[in-house]
Parts: C-alpha cells; sequence; structure tokens
C-alpha cells in the first residue's frame, strides 16, 4: 500500500507539504488487522497516533453488562494520541470492522513534530479539539441514558408493588362484594331495635376510623387477642368464629367490643350479625389499601414531574433546593433499599429559595447520590444536610463508603476520570457536576477519608 499517496488523498491533510506527508510516513509503521480483532481495550496504553488507510474501526463501552456504541470511525480518519493530548489510556474498545489497515506514529515524534512541522501539528490539533468536543459530548449523552435507564428501572420496580396492590384489592374486592347480598339478606331477618343499629354503627365508624389499632400490636399480642376471640366465640356458639377473628383483629376489636355489642342480641343472631360487621370490615381494608397504593403511585408520579419539571418551562426559577432532592431520593429509592441504606435528610424548611435551572440541579444530586450508594457498605448511612452559608447555600452529601484514595482527589473533577472498575463508569459524572456547579456560580469542594466522604456544594442565594 503506498501510504504517502494515501495521505496526500485524505481531505484531512488538505494544506499539509509534501515533505511534512513524507515525514509521517517515514517515521510511522503500517499495521494490518483482521476483522473483529481487538485493537485497544480500557486500561490499555495509548502510545501511537493511528490513521486508517483500510477499513473501519468500532468504538464501544461495556456498560450494565451491555455494549454501547459509541462511534465507528471512516476510512482516512485520525484516531489515537495527538499533540498536547492528555490521552493516557484507552476509555473504550477498539474494534475493527473487516480487514482494516492503519499508520501508526508513536508519541515519541512528537516533539520533534511540534517543532519542526508546523502545518501537520496544526491539522492534528485542530483534529483533536473536534473530537474531544464531539466525544465528549456522546458520552455525556450516554450518561445521561444510562442514568434514565436506572431511573425507568427503579421507577418501574416502585410502582410494580402499588399496581399489583391496586389488581390485586380490585379482584379481591369484586368477589367478596357478592356476599353482600347474602349477608343484607340475613340481617334484614332480624327483628332489631333502633337502639342496637346505633350500637352497631357506632361501634363500626369508630373502629374504621382508626385501623391502625390492630397494626401496632405486636406478634405476640396478636396472636394472644385471636386467642381470646376464639375463646369468645367457643362460649357463646358463633359457628366458623377461625374465618372471622383476622379482620377483627386487624380493626383493634377486642372480647369486651364484642360484649357491648352484642349485649341485647339473641343467641342464635349473633353470628349473623357479627358476619355483616366483618363483611363491612373486609370491604373498609380492601377500599383503605386501594387508596394507600394509589396514594403511592401519586407520590411516584409528583416525584417525577418535580425531578423533571416537564410541567414548567426550561429557564431559570425560583425554587427551594429541598424538593429536587427529595424528588431524586423518591426515585433513587430502589437502589437504597437494596443496600439496606439510612436517609438523614436535614434540610430547614426557611432556607431562602434561590434562582437556578431546576433539572440541571437534579443531575448533581442524582449523580452524588448514586455515586455515594454505589461508594457505601450494606446497611450504610447517607446523610444531607443544609444550611446557610453567608451569601450561599450549603447542601452537604456525606456517606460512610471507603472513602476516595488520597492519589485520587485531585482528580475526581477531571473529565474521563473515574476511579469505578471498567464498564462502571465514563469518568464524566463528576466533571458534568462542577460544569452545571459552574454555570450557576457556584463551587464544589470534597472531603474523604475511609468511612467518610463529604461533597459540598455552595450555590449562592442571589446569581
Amino acid at each position: 500500500m503506498d501510504c504517502l499517496t494515501e495521505l496526500k488523498n485524505n481531505p484531512k491533510f488538505t494544506g499539509v507539504p509534501d515533505e511534512q506527508l513524507l515525514w509521517l510516513v517515514d517515521r510511522s509503521e503500517c499495521r494490518e488487522y483482521p476483522a473483529d480483532a481487538t485493537i485497544y481495550k480500557p486500561g490499555d496504553p495509548t502510545d501511537h497516533f493511528l490513521i486508517v488507510l483500510k477499513g473501519h474501526i468500532r468504538f464501544y463501552l461495556i456498560q450494565q453488562g451491555q455494549q454501547q456504541e459509541l462511534r465507528v470511525s471512516e476510512n482516512g480518519s485520525l484516531e489515537g494520541v495527538l499533540p498536547f493530548s492528555r490521552m493516557v489510556e484507552s476509555v473504550a474498545f477498539w474494534q475493527t470492522i473487516g480487514p482494516t489497515a492503519v499508520l501508526a506514529l508513536h508519541r515519541d515524534h512528537f516533539r520533534e513534530m511540534i517543532q519542526t512541522q508546523f502545518e501537520l501539528t496544526e491539522t492534528l490539533v485542530h483534529v483533536m479539539t473536534t473530537r474531544v468536543r464531539e466525544t465528549t459530548r456522546q458520552l455525556q449523552q450516554n450518561d445521561k441514558m444510562m442514568a434514565l435507564g436506572r431511573m425507568s428501572a427503579g421507577l418501574a420496580h416502585e410502582l410494580n408493588n402499588p399496581v399489583s396492590a391496586i389488581v390485586r384489592s380490585s379482584d379481591t374486592l369484586k368477589s367478596h362484594l357478592h356476599n353482600t347480598p347474602q349477608r343484607f339478606k340475613d340481617v334484614m331477618a332480624l327483628r332489631v331495635t333502633d337502639e342496637m343499629v346505633d350500637r352497631v354503627s357506632n361501634l363500626l365508624f369508630r373502629k374504621t376510623k382508626s385501623p391502625a389499632e390492630g397494626k401496632r400490636l405486636s406478634l405476640m399480642e396478636r396472636s394472644s387477642l385471636e386467642d381470646e376471640l376464639l375463646d369468645w366465640f367457643d362460649d357463646n356458639d358463633v359457628a366458623d368464629g377461625s374465618e372471622l377473628t383476622e379482620s377483627l383483629v386487624d380493626f383493634g376489636f377486642t372480647t369486651d367490643d364484642l360484649d357491648a355489642l352484642l349485649v341485647d342480641v339473641a343467641p342464635d343472631n349473633r353470628a349473623t350479625v357479627l358476619n355483616w360487621l366483618v363483611n363491612n370490615l373486609v370491604t373498609e381494608r380492601l377500599v383503605t389499601d386501594i387508596e394507600e397504593a394509589s396514594k403511592r403511585i401519586a407520590i411516584l408520579v409528583d416525584a417525577i414531574k418535580s425531578y423533571t419539571h416537564m410541567d414548567r418551562g426550561t429557564g431559570r426559577e425560583c425554587i427551594h433546593l429541598r424538593e429536587g432532592i427529595d424528588s431524586t431520593l423518591v426515585l433513587l429509592k430502589h437502589k437504597l433499599k437494596e443496600k439496606s441504606i439510612q436517609v438523614a435528610v436535614t434540610i430547614p424548611d426557611d432556607l431562602p429559595q434561590i434562582e437556578a435551572y431546576p433539572s440541571e440541579l437534579n443531575q448533581i444530586w442524582t449523580n452524588l447520590i448514586d455515586n455515594a450508594i454505589d461508594a457505601m457498605p450494606n446497611g450504610g448511612r447517607l446523610q444531607i444536610t443544609g444550611e446557610v452559608d453567608h451569601e450561599f447555600e450549603l447542601i452537604r452529601v456525606i456517606d460512610d463508603g471507603s472513602g476516595i484514595p488520597a492519589e485520587h482527589l485531585d482528580h475526581i473533577f477531571d473529565p474521563f476520570y473515574t476511579t469505578k472498575a471498567i464498564g462502571k463508569g465514563t469518568g464524566l459524572g463528576l466533571d458534568i457536576v462542577q460544569g452545571i456547579v459552574r454555570h450557576h456560580n457556584g463551587r464544589i469542594y470534597v472531603n474523604s477519608k475511609p468511612g467518610r466522604t463529604e461533597f459540598k456544594v455552595c450555590l449562592p442565594i442571589t446569581p
């Protein structure tokens, strides 16, 4: 292959003198790879500048166990390390598509190139700035999509429980209501006084207004109350008493309640009255379960709307920082539950509002809290505090994880720098956080040691 001719025909080298292209060819080596060959993988040192002469190279990451393609090189594209680039190692997999040939120049020749090959250097620096801009944009978009995927998975998990509860309770209620006509018929056959009706109704309303009485019982207390009710049913010749005890205990009924309720009811009619009573209690419980599940769904929907600000504008708004933090915690609740992490939020209600871009700030809380969860052990403790510090609002996110090694602290806000395992991150999360904080004329700091890592976000109260 005539490498010099290939370079002359490459539009990226338009304006570069032939002698400089010859200098490049003389100091480079031609490498040929078969199809599906891996040139680099994450963590491999990148010591060469590459020009794709034939074939294509696919760049991809492994995130959450899935391949995330970044881009595919074209014939004639310039890849690898470039003059003035800070690239030391690859952050992605490089895989050939079909037989591929590249021209490789070792970085040891860069100093001579910069000093003597001016047009060539200028061309490569221009390529580098364009590539960094495009790669950063794409990686940021991938990070956002991955975060959205995690949020969606967590949201689906959180919604599944209340939705299942509604479906289950609705089906049960529908079947249960089939018994109502017969219970009503049995009650109508009784001869009861107005006083008895009022007594039953008053007790029923009182118990249904405070259904938590039965829920506050310990397991031993509940078992003891069930035994007492079963003994009462036996003493009063009430058949099938075991089918009634669960609902009566749920609403805190005692034997004293039953004595007062049925004081002037004939023994033969007590089972009818109790069945009618329990029938209403079961209906009440099922309706309450549906109501609580529906409220849970409403809370999740409100959290999503608050997090995304889908019903508001996209400009600056006066907001309370607590709202965004609470919404973020709701959407990350599944990850917190998976590791049994306790969360303590101490942010006073009287903190002043600040003018900000709410959706951008939510990216800050998402990245900081998500990173903290990843760093913490099972049963860890996450603290989030807020206070006024002169003209700033100061938010602290504190975790009791393993900490950030001292040698990494000075670099954690650098783009593409990550301490996570390969495939677990792109190193852009904290770079994005720092960019958003600066966009709001704020500052972010970090202090870390084993057992305590603290991120401090300072945002100005007035823009």
